[in-house]
């Protein structure tokens, strides 16, 4: 056989995402907004947005369960996880599991970056009024964020784990966000 005949697998021929699956992480990003992101199964995410120490977030005390998304792997301990918000907000993270890194790009709707507060607190509590919201938009010109950030914990709490993300932020006990490992 030639080198010519000899053929790559794709990224998409080895889609064994047992590396991110069931995985619960702590991140803080370079501005220093902190979150933390619980991958609960190949097509569900839950999140929370905690108190920063630097530039303030807008979206402190956000948390939302079960969460539609994409997931893939694009090689060894690096994966693409994407969501369209109810908000109308599309969000996309790549995450590096061995390097303990994620980057961040966003496409904030309109209506969602110049008035977040309806998207503080529960989101499943509130998703007709969110909608609502959507709708009346505007959802364009879209802000765009392009973050980086670092995973200061990670850990294996196993898929589809109702007790990860289960309380909001607030509720999150004393060191809770100092863990590392």
């Amino acid at each position: 056989m030639t080198t010519s005949q000899v053929s790559t697998p794709l990224p998409q021929d080895n889609q064994d995402l047992c590396g991110l699956l069931g995985k619960h992480l702590i991140y803080t990003y370079s501005n220093g907004w902190k979150y933390e992101l619980y991958i609960k199964n190949a097509s569900t995410v839950e999140y929370r947005v905690h108190p920063s120490k630097g530039e303030p977030n807008p979206l402190t005390g956000r948390w939302v369960k079960d969460l539609k998304a994409v997931t893939a792997r694009l090689g060894d301990g690096l994966y693409s996880v994407a969501w369209v918000q109810v908000a109308g907000t599309c969000a996309s993270l790549v995450i590096n599991t061995q390097q303990r890194w994620l980057h961040f790009a966003g496409f904030l709707a309109k209506w969602a970056n110049d008035n977040p507060a309806p998207l503080a607190g529960f989101q499943n509590d509130h998703l007709d009024e969110i909608l609502r919201y959507r709708d009346i938009g505007p959802i364009a010109p879209q802000m765009q964020e392009d973050l980086f950030a670092t995973i200061t914990f990670l850990e294996d709490r196993g898929v589809d784990n109702e007790d990860v993300i289960a309380y909001p932020p607030e509720q999150v006990p004393d060191g809770f966000l100092d863990r590392t490992n």
